[in-house]
């Protein structure tokens, strides 16, 4: 079932002190009702806080779930920690201009694909988002033989070779519907390419096949002297734009002047040009062939090219050109690329011939994503058919068994393209009726506050079907966030379970616990109290780049000393370990030695993790912070969401040595605390959420 807040009612507004009254952001429809505040302290800038009543707290981990517990309060929904590896809304859009779009980026007007049935063909056809939103409900993997995998909810639908399909159905009963097999074909072109970074090398390739291509360049000599020219006239602004720019990053700066007025047969031509001799001289050097291309120079080159000589009508890829080296390096880069091709060769000398690309609409679309053409004209596929070329049959559909934030867009089609695969609105709406709150871009600015929660605990606790089952807090969204130091919720859900004497654990990454201490104590005098922190690393400046809402690595290991001196075995995970960036030998050691310094109990050792919606954003973070370390991950997490087992064992041994190192593992401790160890940490990374 989809996490909605039909459970929930808001409070009375009993204005309390050091609180704005209610905020002017409008409230989600699914919230009627509910008390919306903001703060003016910077902490809390950009935040809403929704406070509403609940009308249950205690919470049973799905079956499916591979974590060590069965039970759950969380209090907060929502997180002001703001990691970056608990953000989705990644999943690419197709754009009207070509290019892609994550879905949490559209806004209501945007123009992208959808399809329409035209004759006897489904088509694709340019339409409009009308509304945008997000979910938060149980997630489902649908993974296709080209290796591209979607997450959606059990609603959603697809399409088929066998017309629209929800992911999960039935066969009979109240469930029943058509839904998807691993024996159906999903319709499209196939999971959409990586666009290119504009380095420094993709804009030498550019500037080098637009230049050959289209472009005047030379020295002329007379007898008043030698004439040095160059001139780009293009019908195209877009291409031009981008020369002029990509010469002006090189230092090269151009005059653009009107090279022809429109006339009622053709259309304005716009060029740029220099005479300067220092100018003509850069721009043959930033054209000269390279010895050894790179993967990025060859992107900007197929994409300048294609703008200087490239057509795409009807269906029909053509690069155009009587140059033997052009045409040669146009193929070269194709293959190196993967792309097929042939070449259409009128057997003439000094005659045009055509580099054709084969592969239908899949590869056209590849070839436009991965090198980033600059005319969108080109790039159109309005009125193409709907073929099912690609290899995206359904391998696989697996329950996560976990509730993750889902994006929604309404559109004008009812459909639209997303990462490739034809997606129908799971609900089409052109208001907010089915308004959920964004989970995804706003789980960090948008939390709701369940102000009743020490209450409710108390009344389910004394239910009589409670039989005492161990509760787990902090591993769906820290308990002890930020708000919690203005909400205070917690100390009378602690009072609760020590009034109850019912065994609980805690996993936080913050420091507020210090606050409850005495109730911890008591707690543990009746019952089984197990405390966590997370601790991935102690760099500070790694820390402010993915957990900046959080309080220092430091600032944790302190808290975590407090506790130990206060009779308590605290363990720590740590987690997330990242590959490249906190995984060295130098890291491992600094990170073990502080934990062991700061008394810890234990050192449990977790690789990151990506599930699907945290996989894209973490992956588009990585490609904008660390571009370097995109192929390692690209190979590590190519099978899914966790990192190669052999990685990870490699990883607990050099973790493991480190804590023996330090004299930092269970059985050596050799004191005679009062309280039991904590309850084994969960076997994945539900702390990140």
């Amino acid at each position: 079932m989809p996490v909605r807040w039909d459970n929930l009612s808001a409070p009375p507004d009993e204005g309390v002190p050091g609180r704005a009254a209610p905020a002017t952001p409008p409230l989600p429809l699914a919230l009627p009702g509910a008390v919306a505040r903001t703060f003016d302290t910077p902490g809390f800038a950009g935040m809403t806080f929704y406070e509403v009543q609940a009308k249950s707290i205690i919470n049973r981990v799905p079956g499916t779930s591979r974590v060590p517990f069965e039970w759950t309060i969380n209090p907060y929904r929502g997180c002001s920690h703001a990691c970056v590896y608990c953000i989705s809304g990644d999943t690419p859009i197709l754009m009207a201009d070509g290019r892609t779009k994550p879905i949490s980026e559209l806004e209501p007007g945007d123009r992208i694909y959808g399809t329409e049935r035209r004759g006897a063909y489904r088509r694709y056809v340019v339409t409009t988002v009308l509304d945008k939103w997000s979910t938060v409900k149980r997630a489902y993997r649908v993974t296709l033989e080209d290796g591209t995998t979607l997450a959606a909810s059990g609603d959603h639908r697809f399409l088929s070779d066998r017309g629209w399909k929800y992911v999960t159905g039935a066969m009979n009963g109240g469930g029943r519907r058509p839904y998807l097999t691993t024996n159906n074909r999903l319709i499209g072109t196939g999971r959409f390419a990586t666009p290119p970074k504009h380095s420094a090398d993709y804009r030498r390739g550019y500037l080098c096949g637009m230049v050959r291509g289209d472009a005047h360049l030379g020295a002329h000599s007379y007898a008043h002297g030698t004439v040095h020219q160059f001139r780009l006239a293009l019908v195209n602004g877009e291409a031009l734009d981008r020369t002029q720019r990509f010469l002006t990053d090189a230092g090269v700066e151009t005059e653009r002047f009107s090279f022809a007025p429109a006339s009622a047969t053709r259309r304005a031509v716009t060029a740029v040009r220099t005479s300067e001799q220092r100018d003509i001289e850069a721009i043959t050097e930033l054209i000269r062939w390279p010895d050894a291309p790179g993967d990025d120079w060859r992107l900007g080159f197929l994409a300048g090219i294609f703008d200087a000589e490239g057509s795409c009508s009807r269906g029909i890829f053509r690069i155009s050109n009587s140059d033997d080296r052009i045409l040669e390096e146009t193929g070269a880069a194709m293959n190196h690329f993967g792309f097929t091709w042939v070449l259409k060769d009128p057997g003439l000398p000094n005659q045009v011939r055509q580099i054709r690309l084969t592969g239908g609409l899949p590869e056209r679309l590849r070839f436009f994503h991965l090198t980033d053409p600059a005319i969108t004209r080109k790039r159109s596929i309005e009125g193409a058919a709907l073929k099912c070329q690609a290899a995206l049959r359904v391998v696989s559909i697996e329950d996560l068994g976990l509730e993750l934030p889902l994006w929604d867009i309404t559109t004008g089609t009812g459909d639209f393209i997303a990462n490739g695969v034809v997606s129908h609105n799971c609900f089409a709406r052109n208001t907010h009726t089915y308004l959920d709150l964004d989970a995804g871009a706003d789980f960090d600015r948008k939390v709701i506050v369940k102000v009743n929660a020490g209450e409710l605990v108390r009344r389910e606790l004394a239910a009589p079907r409670w039989r005492g089952a161990h509760l787990a807090m902090g591993t769906n969204v820290d308990c002890y966030q930020r708000a919690e130091g203005r909400y205070r919720l917690m100390p009378p859900i602690l009072e609760a379970l020590r009034d109850f004497a019912n065994p609980f654990s805690i996993l936080t990454k913050g420091t507020l616990i210090l606050r409850d201490l005495p109730l911890l104590r008591q707690a543990a005098e009746v019952t089984r109290v197990g405390l966590s922190y997370s601790v991935g690393f102690v760099d500070e400046a790694l820390w402010r780049a993915v957990e900046p809402g959080t309080p220092s690595p430091r600032r944790r290991l302190d808290a975590v000393r407090q506790l130990t001196d206060a009779g308590f075995e605290v363990g720590v995970l740590m987690a997330p370990i990242l590959p490249g960036l906190s995984d060295d030998d130098e890291s491992i050691e600094a990170t073990v030695s502080a934990i062991a310094a700061a008394g810890a109990a234990s050192v449990t050792p977790l690789a990151l993790h990506l599930r699907p919606g945290a996989r894209e954003w973490y992956a588009h973070w990585l490609a904008r912070e660390f571009p370097q370390l995109v192929p390692r991950y690209r190979q590590l997490y190519r099978a899914g969401a966790y990192a190669p087992q052999a990685y990870q064992r490699e990883l607990t041994a050099r973790v493991r040595i480190a804590a023996r190192r330090h004299g930092l593992h269970r059985g050596e401790r050799g004191d005679n605390r009062r309280l039991p160890e904590p309850p084994p940490a969960p076997a994945e990374q539900l702390t990140l959420l």
